[in-house]
């Protein structure tokens, strides 16, 4: 599974689905309805569209996803950094940053990170 660019609506769409998985398609209907303002033809074309990419599963009536949350924020995020910023994560930080200052505890959450991530 290659493609897991989402549009903003798609994105909003599962989102909906992993915050309330797994869920019969008619309240999925109804919480597109109250959430995004869709109505009920529009909930299931975005459905089979994303079943048939293979982020999600419809059987018996019941909605829940074949991805998990993590991985496709993790694609978008490289792909973003990568369009944006030619890759470069330094770059991105920061831009990111700019004026900003951060909490003690946010500093060394990052660098756990950092360090969890650094190569050997």
């Amino acid at each position: 599974m290659n493609n897991l660019k989402l549009c903003e609506s798609d994105y909003r769409f599962m989102l909906v689905v992993w915050e309330n998985e797994p869920l019969p398609s008619g309240r999925l209907v109804a919480l597109c309805a109250e959430k995004l303002g869709w109505k009920k033809p529009t909930t299931y074309t975005v459905l089979r569209k994303m079943c048939e990419k293979g982020l999600l599963q419809n059987e018996e009536t019941v909605v829940s996803a074949l991805v998990p949350k993590e991985r496709v924020q993790a694609f978008e995020s490289e792909h973003f950094i990568e369009h944006t910023f030619g890759g470069s994560l330094p770059q991105f930080l920061a831009s990111f940053f700019g004026n900003k200052t951060i909490s003690k505890q946010e500093a060394d959450e990052l660098k756990r990170l950092i360090d969890e991530h650094k190569e050997a």
